[in-house]
């Protein structure tokens, strides 16, 4: 399994009135997750667009178990627990508070696409390989 880890802190502007964390913008919390957790590994999702694949999201699924408040320091603990084969990844989000408390659980489902013919594709090998090591028994998604 591999695990990722970003710290961010709610701003003023992605709070409602209560001084919460609006929902809506944990779709965008989880795109800062994912999008570092393949920088950590070595892959740019920029440099990914360029050759040719994209992944778009057909799948999220979200969990709120206690609000995250406006200047909150917010932990994401990302995990794929499957390597990826074929055209799916799944993605696993723990949020925690600074006082380490679980405050929300989600998870999402990407396809790599084909950026010309807008197919569903391989995953790209490099993110394969970059994966691997993290896979004892070369667990594989399906």
């Amino acid at each position: 399994m591999f695990e990722s880890e970003v710290k961010f802190r709610v701003r003023y502007s992605e709070t409602d009135k209560m001084g919460y964390a609006y929902y809506g913008n944990y779709a965008t919390y989880y795109e800062i997750a994912r999008v570092e957790c393949l920088r950590k590994i070595g892959v740019r999702y920029k440099d990914m667009e360029v050759a040719g694949v994209m992944m778009p999201v057909v799948e999220n699924w979200s969990k709120y178990l206690a609000p995250a408040r406006y200047d909150d320091e917010i932990t994401i603990k990302l995990s794929i627990k499957e390597l990826p084969e074929g055209s799916r990844i799944r993605f696993y989000y723990d949020f925690y508070n600074e006082d380490g408390i679980l405050i929300h659980k989600g998870e999402t489902l990407l396809i790599f696409v084909n950026t010309n013919n807008r197919k569903p594709c391989r995953a790209p090998e490099n993110i394969v390989e970059s994966l691997r090591p993290f896979f004892k028994d070369g667990q594989i998604s399906k």
